[in-house]
């Protein structure tokens, strides 16, 4: 009979999680604690901490992804090490990223005859936004120049637009001349912009998915008003399209639309491939019609295979795994998917749109056809209910609904409304949920009381 030695328990890996001393006491707010802690412990006292969150399938205020693929993940955990700027050392990642310029400058009908397109992959629509006013700006001071006039006083005409906007008109000495909201309208409307355009203006930006409401603005009208402009005073001013989020719906459920390079005016587009692209949060794309259209001065030129490869960011190392998952998105679901999942969307907005305008006090500014799948809704009188729309996210919030209510933008400003949005992985039967949940605290607040009257207090 063989003899056994018995010895000391490993602590360290037999000690309980939540006997452990890191769950004894709070987690080090402002500074590094001294000693290490076995990691599966850290990372469980985390993930508890991160169950504050609010849960992301229930928030119906993001335009951003919030399910993804497994196979997405995998990849992602592939590429946790690979950082995309650097083309020399990841040629296959940067060889990915340009295939999916491609593919998107294919899906935005950039002309075919030159092959001229140009693009590339950002952190997001708000860096590939700030890239194409950058290259609004240095066209318009370079003709400026080129004339001998003075080139220090740049506007951008915009409506509604979305803060990253703001942003670049700030952080680069640009005027941003916002167009008010008219009575009955959702974003710019044509004939507005001869009262704000001048000799002055780098260009226009036109909004293919208004954050506010999630309509389109007429992106081919207001290029024929500028075409009418240049002929009446010779501005030739050029077309920016924020297709942040109408980028990846208008192809496929609005196909014969005319908002992208297939309008002559239009310049360059940003989209957002985290958004209703799929792709996990990290990615924005943003196109140029022609290499005339992105001056020189803002492309750097770096050492790629033995060869030059033409960089343009305002980060600099950033993983490539949201550029490969876009790929893997282009790959798995090609046109028919990507058309499928967003016809899924768009019917299930139009259901809900339905069920608030029977609710009863709602006016719905949009239904969920013809634009983004989602729906925007006001009070149509709020003071004779008796209770506001921000009343009603907080009674929504109670059940983990994240539904957002805010005022239009001047001069709309006096109207609030509230707006939910449809991304894949929302689906009927959560929609059905919410409505329920609507009508429930709809009674509640109708009754003056934040509870129901009958329901008693807790049971075992």
């Amino acid at each position: 009979m063989a003899l056994h030695k018995t010895r000391k328990p490993d602590v360290d890996t037999a000690e309980d999680v939540f006997a452990s001393p890191l769950s004894e006491r709070a987690l080090s707010k402002r500074v590094m604690p001294d000693l290490p802690t076995p990691p599966g412990i850290v990372y469980q006292v985390l993930r508890n901490e991160l169950l504050l969150d609010g849960n992301a399938a229930q928030n119906l205020a993001t335009f951003c992804t919030t399910w993804a693929d497994d196979e997405v993940r995998h990849l992602l955990d592939l590429c946790l090490d690979k950082n995309i700027v650097d083309k020399d050392e990841y040629p296959q990642t940067a060889e990915i990223e340009a295939r999916c310029v491609n593919i998107l400058a294919d899906l935005w009908h950039a002309p075919a005859a030159d092959g001229n397109a140009v693009g590339c992959s950002t952190t997001g629509s708000s860096e590939a936004a700030m890239l194409c006013g950058l290259a609004l700006k240095w066209r318009w001071r370079e003709r400026r120049r080129a004339a001998g006039q003075p080139a220090d006083r740049p506007n951008l005409v915009c409506g509604p637009v979305q803060v990253c906007w703001e942003k670049l008109a700030r952080y680069f000495d640009i005027e941003l001349r916002q167009v008010p909201v008219e009575a009955g309208a959702t974003g710019l409307l044509p004939h507005q912009l001869r009262d704000y355009v001048d000799e002055n203006t780098i260009g226009v930006v036109a909004i293919l998915g208004v954050t506010y409401t999630c309509t389109y603005e007429p992106v081919a009208e207001i290029a024929a008003e500028l075409d009418r402009i240049q002929a009446d005073t010779g501005l030739d001013i050029p077309l920016h399209v924020d297709a942040a989020s109408g980028g990846f719906i208008a192809p496929f459920l609005h196909p014969d639309r005319a908002w992208d390079f297939r309008v002559p005016r239009v310049a360059s587009i940003n989209a957002s491939g985290h958004k209703y692209g799929m792709a996990p949060l990290g990615v924005g794309w943003a196109l140029w019609r022609d290499a005339a259209a992105l001056p020189d001065d803002l492309v750097f030129h770096v050492s790629y295979l033995g060869g030059d490869m033409p960089t343009l960011a305002l980060n600099f190392s950033r993983p490539g795994g949201q550029v490969i998952a876009q790929y893997f998105l282009f790959l798995r679901l090609g046109r028919e998917g990507y058309r499928r999942v967003y016809e899924a969307c768009a019917h299930t907005a139009q259901h809900l749109a339905r069920q608030i305008a029977d609710m009863g006090p709602f006016t719905l500014l949009y239904d969920g056809e013809g634009a983004l799948p989602g729906v925007s809704y006001s009070l149509t009188d709020p003071d004779a209910v008796g209770w506001s729309l921000y009343d009603l996210s907080d009674r929504l919030r109670m059940r983990g609904w994240q539904v957002p209510s805010y005022p239009l933008p001047p001069d709309r400003q006096d109207t609030v409304i509230q707006r939910v949005l449809i991304r894949h992985g929302v689906d009927r039967d959560e929609i059905d949920l919410l409505a329920d949940d609507m009508r429930r605290a709809i009674k509640q607040l109708d009754s003056g009381h934040p509870h129901d009257a009958k329901r008693g207090g807790f049971h075992h």
